[in-house]
């Protein structure tokens, strides 16, 4: 499998979602961790709203209690700043960011995440609080690395005034069906509507200040709106994608995450399939290399016109 580099560590191109383990049981979770490590995944993505309140780190939290061994062998991942209540809103201030931290590592049964990212932005953020917070999680040795999801450059640039740790990651939702940080930069300077920045140029971005992308929701569509895959409201990327993934053997799926990989962005692709069959498939395309043609005709195929 290929490896991307944050920040000098070397991590798999694929990371597990944890999104919808709250659909398994114990015994289901302790074999997906298992199939994951066995094949080189050992990068797991949480947040602290998954499953609701914080069902999905819990349910990961007991696997790792029945064997703390785990622990060494991976990367955990968690997201805060999203607050679920009466009226739901987003919350940057330095007591909920360290109190929500506390919470994840209590339900994960682990003394510290390897990275922290903030979730979506908020807009009453004050970045000096952010950076209070960071630095006290990051002193007490509660978390050893920092991100961001969902956020464009200026966003980062404002936190960036006040933080003393990097900003290491950004999490975005990106694939073959959604893909406007891309549109952006092939249509430079055209009254196209894939012109219109809607980014920011987040991904240039990201390269330029060795930010590694990682992108959400590989095979939809839309804001949550379905599954591109197989599906007849989109035939000629599907045609496309069955046309090249007969050519390295292999599936549409896969061929899709290859599409993701091809960009030299640096990125990591979030799998939320918890079906190791369906992962094992994307791990052996995770190595295919798509050519510049390839790559191009499927852009295309999804609809999306060059200039």
């Amino acid at each position: 499998m290929k490896e991307v580099t944050i920040r000098g560590q070397r991590v798999p191109s694929l990371m597990q979602g944890c999104m919808r383990i709250s659909n398994l049981s114990e015994t289901q979770v302790d074999a997906l961790l298992h199939f994951d490590l066995e094949h080189g995944i050992n990068f797991f993505d949480h947040a602290d709203i998954y499953g609701g309140e914080g069902v999905c780190e819990t349910i990961f939290g007991n696997v790792l209690k029945k064997q703390p061994a785990l622990r060494d062998k991976m990367f955990i991942q968690s997201k805060c700043g999203i607050h679920r209540s009466e009226t739901n809103h987003y919350d940057f201030s330095k007591d909920y960011i360290i109190q929500c931290v506390n919470k994840s590592l209590e339900r994960l049964q682990c003394g510290y995440l390897d990275y922290l990212l903030l979730h979506r932005p908020d807009a009453l953020m004050e970045p000096k609080e952010v950076a209070d917070a960071f630095d006290a999680l990051h002193s007490s040795g509660k978390v050893r690395h920092f991100g961001v999801s969902n956020h464009n450059p200026y966003q980062i640039e404002l936190l960036k005034t006040t933080l003393q740790q990097p900003l290491e990651i950004n999490q975005m939702q990106m694939s073959l069906l959604h893909t406007p940080m891309i549109d952006a930069g092939l249509n430079v300077n055209t009254f196209d509507s894939h012109g219109i920045e809607r980014g920011a140029m987040t991904l240039d971005y990201c390269r330029l200040h060795a930010i590694t992308m990682q992108c959400w929701s590989p095979f939809l569509y839309g804001m949550f709106e379905g599954n591109y895959l197989d599906n007849p409201k989109f035939p000629e990327v599907n045609q496309r994608l069955q046309e090249l993934a007969d050519h390295y053997h292999t599936t549409k799926a896969g061929i899709a995450i290859a599409w993701l990989l091809r960009h030299p962005a640096n990125m990591q692709v979030v799998l939320g399939s918890c079906n190791t069959s369906h992962i094992k498939d994307i791990i052996d395309a995770s190595d295919i290399v798509l050519t510049r043609e390839e790559w191009y005709s499927l852009y295309v195929a999804a609809q999306n016109p060059l200039p």
